[in-house]
């Protein structure tokens, strides 16, 4: 007679994602500095020529424009140390 093997139930973690992808950065996603001076998001940070802000579901980050849109994951959206 055969073992019974219960099957494991999927974690379904209740949210869900408005980008294109969970982990990377797409072009779509960038803000206005105009935008963010209203709310006063930089503080003493100052955005260099080479970076822009995002906004995702967890908020705004600051990346690299190197990092938009190239399939790849990108470490300043899923960091901890988001601003």
């Amino acid at each position: 007679m055969a073992k019974y093997r219960p099957t494991q139930k999927q974690y379904d973690s209740g949210q869900t994602i408005t980008t294109k992808s969970r982990y990377g950065s797409h072009a779509d996603m960038v803000v206005e500095l105009e935008e963010l001076e209203s709310i006063d998001f930089f503080g003493d940070r100052v955005i260099e020529d080479y970076e822009v802000v995002c906004k995702d579901d967890n908020g705004y980050y600051v990346t690299l424009k190197s990092r938009l849109d190239n399939r790849l994951a990108d470490p300043n959206r899923y960091s901890s140390r988001r601003h």
